[in-house]
């Protein structure tokens, strides 16, 4: 059950990914897992198949892919106290808003929330009926917040269209993403959207993706930045052996991106097809999930390192695909001990509604700290975790919860 949207440098040694930056320390404590937001599949939201992000104050923002006054999905808060609050902050009209926001929402410096909606926004060429989607931004003044679209994706001049993964934001408030569709060669996009300082973004396609060794249309994984303002990714197909790649955009000294694939998969019992981003440790190792191959074909953990100029892959993990979970979407995050949490879109208990892991990624023990159970608990994990400063977790599951529209949990390892 999958969402429907879709060498070696001097400089290399240090280098930190912002997703990395954000990941918080996780306190040792008895594990426990609780659904703190059920979504009850109307003006609320339903089928939340988010990231969610999390401001100074504990506050949680996401989306929902259906659901809110038109059915065409929200963008809602979760605030906490003796109880969880949950405000829609805004709902789709499935117009030239746009409508079907997958992926949640990333928060800049100011506190505003970006995101892109796969479809609505412009009627033309090869979205007509749909519309292809925007990128939007999110401004709070007070406690009110005001809704603009920053892009309208065309599809056409080798634009992309169908957006459905969240954006990435550096340090001068520039923009990133990826399309799955659309741009020269029909097979996704990559762009930056800046801004004039006057509330206007321009687009640029920084690298069209051919659908062949670098890879085809992106994946559900949002981009990585690293302090050099170089980008990461994965392609969850393409690539040289078409089991999909991560690659790097190095900016240049003239402006342009240039794109290095840094490992292709090979399928099989190596690792093959990542639907979900990658992060870094502190030596610069990358990891990141891949949701079909490995030596029993559920899925595997990997680890990416830089070896005398080249890249070499590591399995980590191969899922079993019973009790361990399978399929894992996610985008892994880190704790203080340097542990690895993630989380399986199926496997576990007996309803097969998903898993959270833990693994050390030195030992490659595995151990799963939560079976989702399915309704009234959370099912289906599509999307990794966010910690917040005491070093709880938080995610989201599509269905579960007690109407079994989606839920929101918290877990602290």
């Amino acid at each position: 059950m999958l969402s429907r949207q879709w060498g070696e440098r001097m400089r290399w040694a240090g280098r930190i990914f912002v997703l990395v930056a954000s990941v918080l320390l996780v306190n040792a404590s008895a594990s426990t897992t609780q659904v703190i937001y059920s979504f009850a599949g109307d003006d609320d939201g339903e089928y939340a198949d988010t990231e969610l992000v999390i401001d100074s104050t504990g506050n949680l923002y996401g989306t929902t892919v259906q659901g809110g006054d038109s059915s065409a999905g929200t963008v809602f808060e979760l605030s906490p106290g003796s109880t969880w609050t949950h405000t829609v902050l805004y709902s789709f009209k499935g117009a030239a808003d746009g409508g079907e926001p997958y992926k949640g929402v990333t928060l800049d410096t100011a506190g505003n929330l970006y995101g892109t909606a796969g479809v609505g926004g412009m009627y033309v060429g090869p979205c007509s009926d749909t519309g292809c989607g925007v990128v939007f931004k999110m401004v709070k003044s007070g406690s009110q917040w005001t809704y603009h679209v920053i892009h309208y994706f065309t599809g056409l001049n080798g634009d992309g269209f169908g957006p459905g993964v969240g954006v990435t934001i550096d340090k001068r408030g520039n923009v990133y993403g990826m399309t799955p569709t659309g741009g020269a060669d029909s097979a996704g996009i990559v762009f930056e959207l800046t801004p004039d300082g006057h509330g206007k973004y321009t687009e640029r396609i920084i690298h069209t993706f051919t659908g062949g060794v670098d890879g085809n249309g992106g994946s559900a994984g949002r981009l990585a930045l690293d302090g050099f303002g170089n980008l990461y990714g994965t392609c969850t197909t393409g690539g040289a052996n078409g089991a999909g790649n991560v690659f790097e955009l190095t900016p240049t000294q003239s402006g342009e991106f240039t794109l290095t694939v840094l490992y292709a998969f090979n399928g099989n019992s190596d690792s093959g097809f990542p639907y979900g981003g990658v992060v870094a440790d502190a030596k610069s190792n990358i990891y990141g999930t891949t949701y079909y191959d490995g030596a029993n074909g559920w899925g595997t953990i990997y680890r990416l390192s830089l070896r005398s100029g080249a890249w070499t892959e590591t399995g980590i993990y191969s899922f079993l695909g019973g009790r361990d979970g399978s399929g894992p979407i996610s985008t892994l995050v880190f704790d203080q001990s340097g542990n690895l949490y993630g989380t399986t879109s199926t496997g576990g208990g007996a309803c097969d509604c998903g898993t959270i892991f833990s693994v050390n990624p030195n030992s490659r023990a595995y151990s799963v700290a939560y079976r989702f159970n399915g309704p009234p608990d959370g099912a289906f994990v599509y999307n990794g975790m966010v910690a917040d400063s005491a070093g709880n977790f938080y995610g989201a599951t599509v269905q579960g919860g007690t109407g079994n529209d989606g839920a929101i949990y918290k877990f602290t390892p």
